[in-house]
C-alpha cells in the first residue's frame, strides 16, 4: 500500500521479455500491468464476499506515455478510484513513476463490475465501493 490508505502500489522491473525493438518496454505490456495492479488492488482491499461474487472486465483505456523504461528498470505503479462509481462502472487512475519519481506513463481506465454467476454486469452498491473511496 501507499502511504495514502486510498492508494495502492506495487514495483514492477522490466525482464527482458517486455522490451521491444525500440530498446524499452513495449505498449502492450504496460496495458498488462495496468491490468496487473487493478487486479492487485481488488484482491487486497475488497471485501471477500466481493472477491467471491464479482469479477472486473475494462471498457476503456487511455494511456498517457511520456517516457521510455529500459531493461532492468524498476518503475512503481501506484493505483486509486478517482470518483465514486457509475451504475456498474469505476473509473480508476495509474500511474507509473520512474526512479526519480517522474511519472513516465499514466492511464485513466474504466472498469465495469461483472457477475460471475450471470456473467451480466451489475451495479456498484456502496459497501462494494467503500473500501476503494478517495472522494468525499
Amino acid at each position: 500500500m501507499s502511504g495514502n490508505d486510498w492508494a495502492f502500489e506495487h514495483d514492477v522491473t522490466a525482464s527482458p521479455e517486455h522490451i521491444d525493438e525500440l530498446g524499452h518496454v513495449n505498449n502492450a505490456v504496460w496495458v498488462r500491468w495496468i491490468q496487473d495492479i487493478a487486479t492487485a488492488h481488488w484482491n487486497a482491499v475488497a471485501r471477500p464476499e466481493d472477491r467471491e461474487s464479482y469479477v472486473w472486465m475494462v471498457t476503456r483505456h487511455e494511456i498517457d506515455y511520456r517516457g521510455n523504461v529500459a531493461e532492468g528498470e524498476t518503475v512503481t505503479a501506484e493505483t486509486f478510484i478517482p470518483s465514486p462509481p457509475r451504475g456498474a462502472r469505476f473509473d480508476r487512475r495509474v500511474d507509473f513513476r520512474n526512479a526519480d519519481g517522474k511519472v513516465v506513463v499514466s492511464a485513466n481506465t474504466t472498469w465495469a463490475m461483472i457477475d460471475k454467476a450471470t456473467g451480466r454486469p451489475l451495479r456498484i452498491r456502496p459497501e462494494t465501493a467503500a473500501p476503494f473511496r478517495p472522494y468525499g
